[in-house]
């Protein structure tokens, strides 16, 4: 049966009507459509741009499908309609249309470098073997491939990039050379240099960017995905690492310090900048909100720059079009205008995926 939808549309601010029949969107009245939401605010599904459900809680690499599921299913009921899972060690293409669960831009598993990440999560190549385990990745997700741009070197006692700068510039070109989207993990000031001038699409966290890069970044397109959740930990990481490697702990401490200013500057420069936790590991699932209200309270996003990061900029970005005609039917709905309080995003009233009611 279809469903009819009435509310306020954003990023349209108007009431508007409109009808799902399947999983798709028209303003075309259908007769005989069931009311399944009369009021409220209207967004196209959120997004997490920075996900990982193929990473159990604690960091080992999930085993089965029902654990993807499972976390998939956390961020869904949070409002979450699509993921762009940055990196799975696990496999799971049979999840892509699953009619519960959140549309899925997947990457294959972390491209690394030998014993500098995460045990288990990544492909661990030495610079020869790069570009081959890019095109490699390249066919396992579909459409993305995460680099590991930099990581602690305990040989130096801080970050450093991952491989040199022939090397990492050359794994960009494979991934676009594959057909595919390529993001890069990077905290450092040397490694984002790298990949920002090697066209990279999208950099994961990013502190270490420099003015000169972020008007680089908005030159290009490069779209900035900050997870602010995660660059709060940079704390405690510090702590742990302070006995052995001082550096690299009073690093950390800056690049954490220095980071909110470095996405208002990004922001105000043009760059896009959208919504991911990097749940997964050390981040809980279904915190997409707490990372919208991070943006807009430490970094000075606007309410609305902060919705548009979270739900139709991020879903035109990922190619899963929002409340448009012949769109995607998916939506949630807020009883109060998310732009006057964003924290009503926390509680949505409504969720429907997929022309489905879920909540």
């Amino acid at each position: 049966m279809a469903l009819h939808v009435r509310g306020v549309l954003l990023p349209d601010d108007e009431v508007r009507d409109l009808w799902l029949v399947g999983d798709r969107v028209t303003f075309e009245p259908v007769p005989g459509a069931e009311t399944v939401v009369d009021g409220g605010f209207v967004l196209p599904g959120l997004v997490d741009a920075h996900c990982h459900i193929g990473i159990a809680r604690g960091g080992a690499p999930i085993t089965s499908l029902d654990q993807a599921r499972e976390l998939a299913h956390v961020d869904r009921d949070a409002g979450v309609l699509a993921i762009r899972d940055a990196g799975s060690p696990y496999p799971y293409p049979e999840l892509d249309d699953e009619p519960d669960l959140p549309r899925l831009a997947r990457a294959g598993r972390h491209v690394a470098p030998p014993k500098r990440y995460l045990r288990d999560i990544g492909v661990e190549v030495g610079a020869a073997e790069v570009a081959a385990a890019v095109a490699a990745q390249a066919r396992a997700g579909n459409g993305w491939v995460k680099l590991v741009g930099d990581w602690i070197d305990r040989g130096v006692g801080d970050l450093a990039p991952a491989w040199d700068a022939d090397t990492l510039t050359a794994a960009v070109r494979a991934a676009h050379d594959a057909g595919v989207r390529a993001a890069v993990h990077t905290f450092s000031e040397s490694a984002v240099e790298i990949m920002v001038r090697a066209g990279v699409d999208s950099v994961e966290h990013g502190t270490g960017l420099s003015l000169d890069l972020i008007d680089e970044m908005a030159r290009q397109g490069t779209a900035l995905v900050p997870t602010m959740i995660n660059i709060a930990t940079f704390g405690g990481i510090a702590e742990q690492a302070r006995a052995k490697f001082p550096g690299y702990a009073e690093h950390m401490l800056a690049l954490r310090d220095g980071f909110p200013e470095v996405v208002r500057a990004a922001h105000e420069a043009g760059v896009p900048i959208y919504v991911g936790t990097d749940a997964g590991g050390g981040i809980d699932h279904g915190l997409a909100a707490e990372e919208m209200l991070l943006l807009h309270e430490r970094a000075g996003m606007a309410p609305l720059d902060v919705l548009a990061a979270a739900s139709w900029g991020a879903r035109d970005w990922l190619g899963f079009p929002g409340l448009v005609e012949g769109g995607l039917a998916d939506l949630t709905v807020y009883p109060e205008d998310p732009r006057r309080d964003l924290r009503v995003v926390r509680a949505p009233s409504r969720t429907i995926l997929r022309g489905r009611v879920i909540r």
